[in-house]
């Protein structure tokens, strides 16, 4: 029986890992998140969440203004220890090179939107950890989507309250999204029984 060597990316540096580092480790896995240090995986992903990004991806870049952007599974660098990787971002144009297109990340302030829709696997991530460390980060905006027991998305509006310490809650949408802010948005949710 031979024993085959693990990756030194397995074995975390003194203090951790740092968002740097997430371009400099080879072979790491698709998705790979740095939550406090350290290295997070993403499971499989299941058709729900596939299918309410697709459904959310289409609906952002068709009422998004021409200054803002909308990506989907992109890492942004929060601060030295933190680059989760939000479902969908919605960022400041000035972010978005005219060329090129090979950014692996963003930075924080120049998100506008952070949308996090929620797995079994990453819950208490999605619902605690993530929120804390984008409002910690200025972001002004977050969504939180669950599913239902009917299979349709529920989405959780969040704005960044007058401190900028904490996201309060602005809304609950079960059939459709219809918000003003970051920008006018109305979305047929019930549409992903036709996906």
């Amino acid at each position: 029986m031979t024993a085959e060597k693990l990756p030194d990316w397995v074995f975390p540096p003194p203090g951790g890992f740092t968002a740097d580092d997430l371009d400099r480790i080879p072979d790491l896995p698709p998705h790979t998140e740095l939550i406090d240090g350290s290295l997070v995986f993403v499971s499989p992903q299941k058709s729900f969440h596939a299918l309410v990004l697709d459904l959310l991806v289409h609906a952002l870049r068709g009422f998004a203004p021409k200054d803002l952007r909308v990506r989907r599974e992109m890492t942004i660098v929060l601060d030295k220890t933190n680059r989760p990787e939000p479902d969908l971002t919605v960022l400041h144009e000035r972010a978005v090179p005219n060329a090129g297109h090979g950014e692996t990340s963003y930075r924080a302030e120049d998100v506008v939107l952070a949308v996090e829709v929620v797995s079994p696997e990453s819950a208490d991530r999605d619902r605690e950890r993530k929120p804390l460390l984008y409002a910690r980060a200025g972001i002004p905006h977050f969504w939180l989507v669950e599913r239902t027991e009917i299979g349709r998305p529920v989405v959780h509006t969040y704005e960044l309250d007058r401190l900028g310490h904490a996201y309060e809650l602005t809304g609950i949408h079960h059939d459709r999204l219809k918000v003003s802010a970051p920008y006018t948005i109305d979305i047929d949710l019930t549409e992903i029984d036709r996906m």
